[in-house]
Parts: C-alpha cells; sequence; structure tokens
C-alpha cells in the first residue's frame, strides 16, 4: 500500500539543531540584560576568579593544596554583591571552624580513627546551626580535608602548618570572589523589583475587568463565578514573586559601589517596593474574598433592582482596574506623575463606591438580610476602595522619601 501523502499545504517546521539554539541563545544574551547575560556573567566571573585564586595560591604561595583557593572563589561568586559577602562570611566561619576542630582534636588524640569520629560529630553538629545557612555543610567538608592533610603530613608541626594553609588558601579565594564580583559588572535589580509589581498590578486589573462585562450582563452562573475564584488564587503566588523580586533588587544595590558613589541617582529613586509589594498583597486578599462572595452567590431573585445593583458594581470594578492599570505601569522614572494618575483614579473610586452604596441602601434589596449576599458585597466594595487608597497612599510616602532623599 502507498503511504499516505501528507496534507496539501501543511508541513512540518524543522526543531532546529543544536548549533541554531545556541545561536539563538547568545543573541538573546547579547541583545537583553535577561537571564541568558546574566549567566554568562557569572560563568565569566567565575572563571576569572578561579584563574586569579589559582595564579596567587599555585605561583605565589607555591600551596601544596592550591585548589583550594579557586574552589572557595568560585563558591561565593552570587548573582549579588551583597549574597557574595554574606556567603563569603558563611564560608569563611564554617571552613575556620571545621579546620580549628581538627587542629584541637588531632593536637589532643592525634589521626586516629577516634578522633576523626569526634571530628566529625562535633563538625555534623555545629554545621546544622542556622547561622552559616547554606555553608552549614562545609564545617564537616573542611574538617575532613583539615583530617586528610593532617594524617598525611611527617609531623605534628607540618600538620598543624598545613591547616593554617588551608585557612589562608580559603581566604585568598573568598576575597578574590568578592572583590571581583562587587567590581566587576555587579547587577542592579530596581527593574526586577518594578517587573514583579507590574505583573501582579496587570493580573487583578485583568480580574476586575473580566468580572465587570459578565456583572453587567447578569452572567452570575457556577462556571464564571468558580473561574474567577480561582484566578483570584494565583494571586497569592504572584505576590511572593514579587516580593523575591523586590529582595533581590534591594540586594543588588547593597555593597554596589555605584550605591557608594551615588553616580546611579540621576533621578529620585523609589525605595518603597517592599511596603507597595505589602499593600497589594493586601488588595489581593480582597479581590480573593469578592470572588468567592460571588462564588457562594445563590439563587437571586433576578428583579430590576439585582440587575442594577450588578451594574453598579461592574462600574466599580472598572475603576478599580483604571487604577491597578497604573500600577502595572509602574516606571521609575515616571513615577511621579504616575502616582498623580493613581489618586485621580482613587478618588473616582470612592465616588463610585458611595454611589454604589448610597442606591443598594435607598433600594429595596435585602443589604441588611446576612443570608443575601448584597450587604457582604458592599463591604468588600468599601475595603477594596480602602485598600486601593492605602496603596496610593504607600506609593505617594515612597516617592516622597526619595525626593527628599530619605532613599
Amino acid at each position: 500500500m502507498a503511504e499516505a501523502a501528507a496534507p496539501p499545504g501543511r508541513t512540518q517546521a524543522a526543531s532546529p539543531g543544536p548549533l541554531t539554539r545556541a545561536g539563538r541563545w547568545l543573541h538573546r544574551a547579547a541583545a537583553v540584560n535577561g537571564h541568558e547575560r546574566q549567566t554568562l556573567t557569572l560563568i565569566g566571573k567565575s572563571t576569572l576568579v578561579a584563574s586569579i585564586a589559582w595564579y596567587l595560591a599555585h605561583e605565589v604561595m607555591n600551596a601544596s593544596t592550591p585548589a583550594f583557593a579557586p574552589f572557595s572563589a568560585v563558591l561565593i561568586v552570587q548573582v549579588t554583591a551583597y549574597q557574595s559577602v554574606l556567603q563569603a562570611l558563611r564560608y569563611v566561619g564554617a571552613v575556620c571552624v571545621g579546620v580549628g576542630l581538627q587542629g584541637a582534636f588531632g593536637a589532643l588524640a592525634g589521626p586516629h580513627l577516634l578522633s576523626f569520629v569526634l571530628v566529625a560529630l562535633a563538625a555534623v553538629a555545629i554545621g546544622r546551626w542556622g547561622r552559616l545557612g547554606s555553608q552549614g555543610s562545609q564545617v564537616a567538608t573542611a574538617a575532613f580535608f583539615a583530617f586528610s592533610t593532617y594524617a598525611a603530613a611527617a609531623s605534628e608541626s607540618q600538620g598543624l602548618a598545613e591547616l593554617w594553609q588551608i585557612i589562608q588558601l580559603v581566604l585568598i579565594g573568598c576575597g578574590v570572589g568578592v572583590i571581583v564580583n562587587v567590581l566587576v559588572m555587579p547587577p542592579m535589580r530596581y527593574r526586577n523589583a518594578e517587573h514583579g509589581i507590574r505583573l501582579l498590578g496587570a493580573a487583578m486589573g485583568d480580574l476586575a475587568r473580566d468580572i465587570a462585562p459578565a456583572l453587567r450582563e447578569g452572567e452570575l452562573d457556577k462556571h464564571h463565578t468558580a473561574h474567577w475564584r480561582q484566578r483570584a488564587t494565583y494571586l497569592g503566588p504572584m505576590v511572593s514573586q514579587a516580593q523575591a523580586a523586590v529582595r533581590t533588587a534591594w540586594e543588588s544595590i547593597r555593597y554596589h559601589p555605584r550605591r557608594v558613589m551615588q553616580r546611579h541617582r540621576k533621578h529620585p529613586s523609589f525605595s518603597g517596593y517592599q511596603a507597595l509589594v505589602d499593600a497589594l498583597e493586601r488588595l489581593t486578599y480582597q479581590m480573593a474574598s469578592m470572588t468567592r462572595s460571588f462564588d457562594q452567590w445563590r439563587d437571586a431573585d433576578g428583579s430590576e433592582d439585582h440587575r442594577e445593583f450588578l451594574r453598579a458594581y461592574a462600574d466599580l470594578l472598572e475603576g478599580f482596574a483604571d487604577s491597578t492599570d497604573v500600577i502595572g505601569r509602574l516606571d521609575e522614572d515616571e513615577l511621579r506623575e504616575q502616582t498623580r494618575e493613581l489618586r485621580s483614579a482613587v478618588g473616582r473610586g470612592h465616588e463610585t463606591r458611595t454611589r454604589l452604596a448610597g442606591w443598594a441602601e435607598a433600594g429595596s434589596l435585602p443589604v441588611s438580610d446576612p443570608s443575601q449576599p448584597y450587604g457582604i458585597l458592599l463591604a468588600e466594595a468599601v475595603r477594596l476602595v480602602d485598600e486601593l487608597q492605602y496603596t496610593c497612599d504607600v506609593l505617594e510616602q515612597g516617592v516622597d522619601r526619595s525626593a527628599t532623599g530619605g532613599g
């Protein structure tokens, strides 16, 4: 039987080969300051610090175990200068403790099995100390290397000298790693924080805009309300991502040379990212509570007052979306103008909320009946606008602090 011919006009695109994918990856690294470029930067830094540390340990010191220096240098090259300094301090502390344990037990009991057991027990226990963080395991690693070095030494004095040399090599490696990481292309991550906040603001605005037309048309079926409630739950992880982006942004400017020399302050710098994310987190709680109220709606009467209530609520949500759109366009260079725009949108939100409350109370809807959702939704509307007002206040305070140098 002849093979079936492929349908006319349809061809299957060939999967790009490894060279093509590598070329595209390098092109992205050259064109955009994104993950690809950051990866290349870390690779280059690690190669540089390892080479310098090896030269100092092998050529200058003529150390018997020079590999400790480049290993230490590469280990503490982190994304931000702050993390590099923090990890270097923890790593040096862990190594000093591990080597010190071997020095103490080795001098007392010698390089025997009993002393190894004691060193291992103490090193593993101390490595659990929370202050050492991810470097806690290095206590045991350093202790075991130190034991091996001490046991291979010809005499006790030579063994102790070898242990001291290990500490010197680690100090050299960490020193080289920190200096290079701080001075050579350290990242500034303001825009990462902005990006996380933009995504969160845009997501809340999109959800509000999707709910409003359905309310205006009276489409409160279970499919719609369950979908809104599910989307509101997705806002929680987005808050966590925004908070992580803010932490990285602040870490990127600590110990940054441009931060110290103040050269990067060409314009007022907004310092209220964390407070803004916290305020947005409160807004996500209100969004989740509101969508839960819609999802729990039962047997609405379908009267004209009911439909008018939904239309008024739709107006409120559209105004809310206008406000979150401003947050979704957050730009440090335009914050003062954006703050004025947000305050204007929030003011309109207050007016819409007041009209909604006044109309509902004047109508025939059972607002005070706890078995009906109207009173609950009115309370949600009040809290939603109040939290939006608080978010606007936080943004304004951050801009004012930056303008006055409060950082």
